[in-house]
């Protein structure tokens, strides 16, 4: 049996020590809520690293997370810092043990500005499309 696992690691610049502080109770916040969901979130982990100078958030998964939650956290941060910009990550979906299917990744962006996706793409859905004969830039048959 194999486990199957999302990596991932990334920063948010939040502009201040002082927001950074807050992004950390916004982020305990938000951990209470995925924790109350059934099933629970996997989640992610975050901390405050003084080598990126106090203002940045590190993002990453502990043994397994949820991209989907980073977006949405990014987008709190956003509303509640006002920040401006393109921000984006990626990540990596992996298994324990070699099974069809079971490695792919994928990247979000996001308008913070405008507190929405521009764009998001996962590769096996990027494969899939090329090997039907469509078009993968546009989502679709070409």
């Amino acid at each position: 049996m194999a486990d199957f696992v999302t990596h991932f690691s990334c920063v948010l610049d939040v502009g201040t020590v002082d927001n950074a502080a807050k992004a950390l109770d916004l982020y305990n916040a938000f951990m209470d809520e995925l924790a109350a969901e059934d099933p629970p979130s996997d989640g992610f982990r975050l901390s405050v690293e003084p080598e990126y100078g106090g203002t940045k958030l590190w993002m990453r998964d502990d043994v397994t997370g949820d991209p989907q939650q980073v977006v949405e956290f990014v987008l709190r941060c956003t509303r509640t810092f006002r920040l401006r910009g393109r921000w984006g990550f990626q990540w990596a979906n992996t298994a324990s043990r070699p099974r069809i299917g079971a490695f792919s990744g994928g990247a979000h962006l996001l308008d913070l500005g405008r507190r929405k996706t521009i764009s998001w793409m996962t590769t096996d859905r990027w494969l899939a499309i090329a090997l039907d004969g469509g078009d993968p830039e546009s989502g679709g048959k070409g």
